[in-house]
Parts: C-alpha cells; structure tokens; sequence
C-alpha cells in the first residue's frame, strides 16, 4: 500500500478513531498517544493492509486493542505513598471492595429498565452478536445501540 492510498483509507478516520480512542481512555494525551500508536502499527504493516477489506472495523479493532494494553500497564505501573499492608489484610481488603463494587454494579443493573436489562446482558454477560440480539429481542440493529447505550448510560450515572 503506497503513502496516498493509506491517507485516503486510514488517515482519513483519524477522528472518529480519535473519539473511539478517548472514550475507552477518557484522556486526550492518552487517546492521542494511543492514535499515534495505532497509525504507527498500521504504517509498519501496510504491506498487509491491501488484504484488508473494512479499514475502519480493522482499524478499531486495534485502537481498542492498543487502549486496553495502555490501561492495563498503567495500572501496574500506579505508583502509591501508601505503606503496604500484608499480604493478608491486603487481599481481605481487596476482596471487600471488589464484593462491595460487585453489589454495587448487581443492584444497578436489576434497577434498569427490563429491555436494557436484557440487551446489556445479551452483549456484555452473554458476549452475543447484535445479530443474534435482534433474533431473541425482535429489536433491530439500530434499537439494539440505542437501549445499549442507554443502559450503560444509566449504569454509568447509578455507580
């Protein structure tokens, strides 16, 4: 793939990639690193990238793959003042706040609606298809996104 057709096919997503990037990161020097990140992958393998037929849908794929990997050594990189406890008081600790968020999270989740609670169930617990949504809801495509969203809205306003 030469430097024209790759700025027609993938530079030219940079901003909704963008808003996929800062919505998983909620940081704009993260979203941007991570995009920066992803156009550098996307660069070092565009001998490929002829093969691929949706460039938007690859490209998303590895902007969230890219944004789950940054969230996940920040948080071993997370550097505390805190004293830490022993192991034991730690991880009862741990095992409270997690019970704790858990019931949290249980108890919003029944208080939804009973359609966002099924759709987000379908999606997030049961990891089905928006095809496979719309055979057991009767909802179309669109409908399926709309209760999703505002399920995970009202989740997001509840916690």
């Amino acid at each position: 793939m030469d430097a024209v057709r790759f700025k027609q096919e993938y530079l030219s997503l940079s901003s909704r990639l963008y808003r996929v990037a800062y919505y998983i990161l909620e940081s704009e020097s993260e979203a941007e690193d991570a995009l920066q990140e992803l156009y550098l992958k996307l660069w070092q393998i565009r001998g490929r990238l002829d093969f691929i037929q949706t460039p938007e849908a690859y490209s998303i794929r590895l902007l969230k793959n890219i944004c789950i990997d940054r969230i996940r050594s920040s948080k071993k990189t997370v550097v505390t003042d805190k004293i830490p406890e022993t192991g034991a008081e730690m991880l009862q600790d741990e095992r409270i706040d997690s019970s704790d968020r858990l019931q949290k999270v249980l108890a919003a989740v029944k208080s939804l609606p009973e359609r966002q609670r099924q759709v987000l169930t379908l999606r997030l617990i049961e990891g089905r298809s928006y095809e496979e949504i719309m055979k057991i809801t009767g909802l179309g495509y669109l409908t399926i996104r709309v209760v999703l969203s505002r399920a995970k809205q009202s989740l997001k306003n509840k916690l």
